[in-house]
């Protein structure tokens, strides 16, 4: 049977103090609401329905960044989590298969756990995520009779035995479309808030005669962020379990807990990450790469067997091909770095194609920007590129060229010519001697004068 997502993602999030919506803050580089989404994903859904309502510009945009294809269901007014789910009706128009709710702050629920629920629909009407809590708190119970749920008790409501109940509700439910909306047009909002609850929908169900079971999770994955402090809680966990996987897929880190993934960060086996290293959005490293200590990386791609650092930095659309060396204080942006190709020290390559094989000297650095374009510069293989070489784009340097260091090269270069473009070395005998003189004179007469 086909699934659709229904994301709620409407919510202001007063308590994170931001003009930001709740949902975009990140964890792991990517919006929260995108965390939601992937895990949604694992289901295959026919639609995805993001319900917008606080900065929903925003927020669409966000979620079309990871889904062209979501459809936007606008919250103008936020009255309760039934209310947002009642505004994805016209975008599940015609639609027979059953529906999941999620929520786009919660971004740690799992697609095992999803495909579960899924699976037990086979025996109940309506689906709802549980979790046994370590410290029940504040959350609703979930009362239980056998396999089925009698109902959702909120706990200013609750009696004295309801409350020591630990099994909680995490809000995530599972139903069939037309089922789901004909229990929402019975939820009314006869309560001290005024609004109209998701959960009520539990309620109804058993008044009609219709089974409601539970699927349980692990805590952690029902952790929902509302204020700061949650947030990097929430990042704290996802990066211990990035860690873990990172580790468990044969990665070896040399220092954990010192290094940083993104949501999307691919690392093959055999891979090795020194310390303190960040993976911005948008990695991949393939099996055998090493990235050494204190490296950034982002939106780039670093093939097998390549060395990268220490303190180097890859920024977007960089791409290092098999079995080249990036050293430290080297920045590569929107560059192609071909096969065997060495940039290993204090250089700045952007914009460009380095040939297999070639050698670029310390210091070097494309100049292309001229203050309103950017401009490529083109270096063929077997290359080698003086130590300071200044390559202004736009240029070629042929295969199997050279620059002096020091050279300002601002024309093409040949195959198989060396290039120098530096002013001629003027030497005066005995005039570093004679200056040194004066001016240490000058000096000691100065401190005289003040003395």
């Amino acid at each position: 049977m086909s699934v659709s997502l229904v994301i709620l993602a409407a919510g202001l999030g007063s308590r994170m103090n931001s003009d930001r919506p709740k949902v975009l803050h990140p964890v792991g580089g990517a919006p929260l609401l995108a965390h939601a989404m992937r895990a949604g994903d694992t289901l295959e859904p026919e639609r995805v329905v993001v319900v917008a309502g606080h900065g929903a510009e925003a927020v669409a945009k966000a979620a079309r960044a990871e889904n062209p294809e979501v459809l936007i269901a606008h919250q103008a007014e936020q009255r309760g989590t039934a209310h947002a789910v009642a505004q994805a009706r016209a975008a599940l128009e015609g639609f027979g298969g059953d529906a999941v709710v999620l929520y786009g702050d919660t971004p740690f629920v799992s697609g095992e756990t999803l495909t579960a629920m899924r699976e037990a629909r086979a025996r109940h009407a309506v689906v709802v995520l549980g979790f046994e809590a370590s410290d029940p708190g504040r959350y609703g119970r979930l009362v239980m009779a056998g396999d089925s749920l009698e109902r959702i008790v909120e706990f200013k409501d609750a009696s004295e035995d309801e409350r020591a109940i630990t099994l909680c509700n995490s809000g995530v439910v599972c139903a069939d479309t037309s089922v789901l909306f004909e229990l929402i047009d019975g939820v009314g909002d006869e309560n001290a808030a005024g609004e109209f609850y998701l959960t009520d929908i539990v309620a109804i169900a058993r008044q009609k005669g219709l089974s409601v079971g539970v699927v349980r999770c692990d805590e952690a994955e029902t952790l929902g962020i509302n204020t700061r402090a949650e947030l990097a809680a929430a990042e704290s966990a996802f990066q211990a379990r990035k860690r873990a996987e990172a580790l468990e897929d044969g990665v070896t880190l040399i220092a954990p807990e010192t290094i940083f993934f993104s949501l999307d960060t691919f690392i093959g086996r055999d891979a090795v990450v020194g310390p303190n290293v960040v993976f911005g959005p948008g990695v991949t490293v393939e099996s055998d790469a090493v990235i050494r200590a204190f490296c950034h990386l982002e939106g780039c791609h670093v093939s097998r067997g390549a060395s990268v650092g220490p303190f180097a930095r890859l920024r977007p659309d960089a791409y290092l091909a098999e079995h080249t060396h990036v050293g430290n204080f080297v920045e590569i942006k929107n560059a192609n770095i071909d096969e065997g190709a060495k940039i290993n020290h204090l250089t700045y390559i952007g914009d460009a194609d380095v040939g297999e094989r070639t050698n670029v000297g310390a210091g070097t650095i494309t100049c292309n920007y001229d203050g309103v374009f950017k401009h490529r510069t083109v270096i063929g293989k077997d290359v080698f590129v003086g130590s300071n070489t200044m390559l202004v784009a736009p240029v070629r340097v042929g295969d199997e060229a050279m620059t002096g260091s020091g050279s300002v090269i601002t024309a093409d270069v040949e195959a198989g010519a060396l290039a120098l473009g530096r002013a001629r070395q003027v030497v005066k005998p005995g005039l570093a001697r004679s200056l040194m003189a004066r001016l240490k004179a000058r000096k000691a007469e100065t401190k005289k004068s003040e003395g």
